[in-house]
């Protein structure tokens, strides 16, 4: 008895062993005649009518020395399409998938027929993987591709740390990032394995970038941490991080942030186009270099196309308004474009207090900023021409002989700021202090008992260099600075009209720039937008809505 049952066993699991595995199109079939049938109705209701076609139309394959007969494909040993949950699993290997050298699967003519006319089209983006692909972030579907996820064959395998390869150069630039390359003999792909620990400073608040009130984490010069800052802050399905890389020997990583369905796409694609087509050695100089080589033109306007920040809270805040934010590995900040004249002067402090006191904070901004560019200027046309000062002004006069000309001394104070502001920078920590404070007493006092500098020479020039610091952006205030040279030139040589011809060239500067999207530089003043300029000039309240109550 206990012979004659293994003879049927063995005679089972030779049967089985023998049978050619084939690729089962039926079900995918019989599916899909179902939910066609029950287009429009509730998924729940279209999967039951296609089990139930399965059901009623499939064959049912009984061999030899079964007692429990039936099974889930036409025939022993076939392979399942589930066209509801990944219907284009096989849609690439529609002809190699009977021939492949690691797990074939026999195809027919027949069924490779019905996928391709009766099931492949009316699935696309409809099962659960397409589905879940387009709701997935974009840049999901990058570490998919770079195999960093794996999402293939019905199955979704979970985060990884491996990929393969079989581009030479691709795999010595990951090996020259840091990866480790595992190569196996006989198999003709490296597997690449990501083991790496990222040496990066603490996201302490940025020196430059300094905070009166929120956050007080900033940018590093590990691009994957400054990721996850701005995506801790927008948890949306729509940002969007796309990475690409640029530079022939550093081969150095870009991220590309912004939000879907809010950017400019022109905008995008033109940038997206622009570094993948840069021919450059290496990014050595980070954000500077990928802007100059992306915006290449018009290298004598000194204001700054792009606006840079080191603040997370402001990308963030800049990616929600539909702004384009670019990040460059080893670089502590970030390029947010397009960046008009107001964008570059508004900080985000202002949204940190009440709308009266951030309106104030925005005021005061942008009348330091224009002060920095007249009061000198002014001053000096106002000193080549006494007679006009009003009797309420007398006190702006100098009250001591004068033995340097103004515009040497306002020259020699404008490069004397500068070479100071240099020497600060490579001045050792500890020194800092007692050094400003000698600095101050010999370059302040003595210059001006000495007869290099009248006193208000020196007071102007203070306010100027104090008020440059009103504003975050470097750019910007080294752009205000070359108009005001200007202006001071061109008003010491050609008295009123070197004046009217100085304020024309900074006007014309601004008016006639434009932003790396091509639009105005200064909008919303030109085009004209009532509505625009005030929120540009007053901090309103935030937008928003109230719940409806259910």
């Amino acid at each position: 008895m206990a012979k004659a049952y293994m003879e049927r066993i063995e005679a089972l699991r030779q049967q089985y062993l023998n049978t050619r595995v084939d690729m089962d199109v039926y079900n995918a079939k019989y599916v899909t005649e179902g939910f066609k049938e029950t287009e429009g109705q509730p998924w729940i209701i279209q999967k039951a009518t296609g089990y139930a076609r399965t059901c009623e139309k499939k064959q049912i394959y009984i061999q030899d020395h079964e007692l429990l007969v039936g099974g889930v494909g036409f025939k022993p040993r076939a392979g399942i399409l589930n066209p509801d949950s990944a219907s284009g699993v096989i849609e690439k290997e529609v002809d190699t998938i009977s021939t492949r050298p690691f797990d074939p699967f026999y195809l027919s003519e027949e069924g490779k027929k019905i996928y391709l006319e009766e099931v492949k089209d009316y699935w696309k983006n409809k099962c659960v993987l397409d589905r879940w692909r387009l709701m997935a972030p974009k840049d999901m579907e990058t570490l998919r591709t770079n195999g960093i996820i794996f999402i293939d064959r019905k199955a979704v395998r979970g985060y990884g740390e491996t990929t393969v390869e079989t581009d030479d150069k691709n795999i010595f630039t990951q090996l020259l990032s840091g990866l480790s390359c595992l190569l196996i003999d006989g198999y003709d792909r490296a597997i690449l394995i990501d083991c790496r620990t990222y040496p990066a400073r603490g996201v302490s608040e940025p020196e430059k970038d300094k905070v009166l009130r929120g956050s007080r984490d900033g940018f590093v010069e590990t691009m994957i941490f400054n990721t996850a800052l701005i995506r801790r802050r927008i948890r949306d399905v729509n940002l969007t991080v796309e990475i690409m890389q640029t530079g022939e020997s550093s081969h150095t990583d870009i991220a590309i942030c912004y939000m879907k369905r809010r950017v400019d796409e022109d905008l995008l694609n033109k940038i997206k186009d622009r570094i993948e087509n840069l021919h450059v050695d290496a990014l050595t100089m980070n954000q500077e270099s990928l802007a100059e080589c992306i915006f290449p033109h018009k290298w004598f306007n000194p204001f700054p196309k792009f606006r840079f920040s080191e603040r997370p809270d402001t990308a963030a805040a800049s990616i929600l308004e539909g702004n384009i934010v670019i990040l460059v590995d080893n670089s502590p900040a970030c390029m947010i474009l397009p960046s008009s004249v107001f964008d570059i002067i508004e900080e985000a402090d202002d949204y940190y207090f009440p709308p009266v006191t951030g309106t104030y904070l925005r005021l005061s901004r942008m009348t330091v900023s224009f002060l920095t560019l007249f009061l000198t200027p002014v001053w000096l046309l106002f000193m080549q021409n006494q007679n006009w000062i009003p009797g309420w002004l007398e006190f702006i006069k100098l009250a001591d002989d004068m033995y340097v000309p103004l515009i040497f001394q306002l020259l020699i104070l404008e490069f004397a700021i500068d070479g100071l502001r240099l020497a600060a920078v490579n001045t050792p920590s500890m020194l800092t202090t007692p050094l400003s404070v000698i600095a101050g007493i010999v370059l302040g006092e003595y210059s001006v008992k000495s007869g290099w500098f009248n006193p208000e020479t020196m007071l102007y020039m203070a306010f100027v260099t104090i008020a440059n610091y009103s504003q975050a952006s470097f750019e910007m205030g080294y752009a205000l600075k070359f108009m005001r040279v200007i202006l001071l030139i061109l008003t010491s040589l050609l008295n009123v009209w070197g004046f009217i011809l100085g304020t024309a060239i900074a006007v014309c500067s601004i008016v006639f720039n434009r932003t790396i999207a091509g639009k105005s530089y200064i909008y919303p003043l030109i085009p004209f937008s009532w509505p625009e300029i005030k929120k540009r000039f007053l901090r309103g309240r935030l937008p928003h809505t109230e719940k409806s109550q259910r």
